[in-house]
């Protein structure tokens, strides 16, 4: 990719809702060279395909637009030491998805999420109390980025020493695969991306050899099926299975705390820019939080895309679509439709419930992590209600960026003040 279209493709992903604008008005899909798909931006054409998962295949969902540099390929292949990809739960159809799923669905339950939120109030308390004296914060990196790590590395057991390494491979697997980094950059972020692939084989291999109550557990005991065409020593895991496990980890943390991080930052940043809005959450919490998250996560979500690629010929909104053809399915675009939301480029924390939204999915992808999502922006949001009554956006700070990806939208930097 030449650099007039990386600038393209990072104007596109900074700020995609003209794009999604002009696909919604155009008839039949629009087809967006930069990604090479097909983009589906109306919201009944979003729910039809997510609800036609074995016309429309997720095999497709994550793959990135950057292409790594060949040293940093070098970095990731000897790091997999020739171990087979393993499957993951968002990229998987069938049978296959229902059986990675299942767990995640089980082990993030109410009575988990329940469980987690003593901890996560604990944690956000000691991240607050690092800057509350300071008179000012940027909120991103001293918070957002580091209270989803955390959260989900309680929930699956990890120690607690281990997820800076965590959080620090997840943002840089996103940046290594949608941003174009320099050569140094992109090393970096491969050394990491193996880094945390051995430590979770490690945790694969200790949870199997003995469980204990955490969601790690559960998912490493719950996906150990016979390997029929590898057959380990007495009481072992086999390569491909563990190469699973890992992989079916590393995906799940993937989600668990760069979507939450992302929530967060949005949630800020949109009522802090509306200051009426935030007054009323501030006045009646209780009411207007869950209101103000919902409404976050239908502006503004953070999962903006995911790919699906066509199993069969197809017709989506008229257009004729052969097997094989690439869509860009776009989340973000359904929550501005016109069509279901009165004033969709409207940022409105009133607006009724009733018009439920796709940023969290639907059908057979539906995120099982979103009430955990839910509660850590909910407590967020009334932390910093009850410790700065002031909180407002910098007025000298710079100006606020959005990161250039289409699956994690969040601000760059939000610098905040009280």
């Amino acid at each position: 990719m030449d650099p007039q279209q990386h600038a393209r493709v990072d104007e596109l992903t900074r700020d995609p809702y003209p794009l999604y604008a002009r696909a919604r008005r155009a008839k039949g899909l629009t087809y967006v060279p930069e990604f090479g798909a097909w983009l589906v931006a109306r919201d009944a054409d979003v729910r039809e395909v997510l609800r036609r998962p074995d016309v429309f295949s997720s095999a497709n969902a994550v793959r990135g637009g950057v292409r790594p540099s060949a040293a940093a390929l070098a970095v990731l292949a000897d790091g997999d030491g020739g171990s087979p990809r393993g499957r993951v739960v968002v990229t998987s159809d069938g049978l296959a998805h229902q059986r990675l799923r299942a767990p995640l669905v089980r082990g993030l339950g109410p009575a988990r999420v329940a469980a987690a939120l003593p901890y996560a109030a604990e944690r956000a308390e000691a991240l607050v109390e690092a800057f509350a004296d300071d008179g000012r914060v940027e909120l991103m990196e001293a918070y957002a980025m580091r209270l989803p790590g955390q959260v989900v590395g309680h929930v699956l057991g990890f120690d607690p020493a281990d997820v800076p390494l965590v959080v620090r491979a997840g943002h840089r697997t996103e940046a290594l695969l949608s941003r174009h980094l320099s050569e140094e950059e992109q090393v970096a972020a491969a050394h990491d991306m193996v880094a945390l692939k051995r430590l979770l084989d490690g945790y694969v291999r200790d949870r199997y050899a003995a469980p204990r109550d955490d969601l790690c557990s559960e998912l490493v005991t719950s996906l150990v099926q016979p390997d029929d065409a590898e057959e380990g020593e007495a009481g072992l895991l086999t390569l491909a299975q563990r190469t699973e496990l890992v992989a079916h980890l590393n995906n799940f943390l993937l989600a668990g705390h760069l979507t939450t991080t992302a929530l967060i930052g949005t949630a800020f940043l949109h009522l802090l820019s509306h200051p009426d809005q935030w007054r009323m959450v501030c006045a009646d919490p209780e009411r207007m939080i869950p209101a103000a998250i919902e409404e976050t996560a239908r502006f503004d979500t953070a999962l903006q895309a995911f790919r699906r690629v066509t199993t069969r010929p197809a017709t989506l909104a008229g257009t004729e679509l052969p097997a094989g053809a690439e869509l860009l399915v776009a989340f973000g675009a359904a929550g501005r439709d016109g069509a279901r939301y009165p004033r969709p480029d409207v940022f409105d924390i009133t607006r009724p419930a009733a018009a439920r939204h796709l940023a969290f999915g639907l059908g057979a992808h539906a995120c099982p992590g979103a009430q955990l999502a839910r509660e850590q922006v909910r407590l967020t949001l009334e932390l910093f209600i009850r410790r700065f009554p002031g909180l407002r956006i910098a007025e000298d700070g710079p100006p606020v960026a959005m990161r250039p990806t289409l699956i994690h939208r969040a601000p760059e930097a939000l610098h905040l003040t009280w």
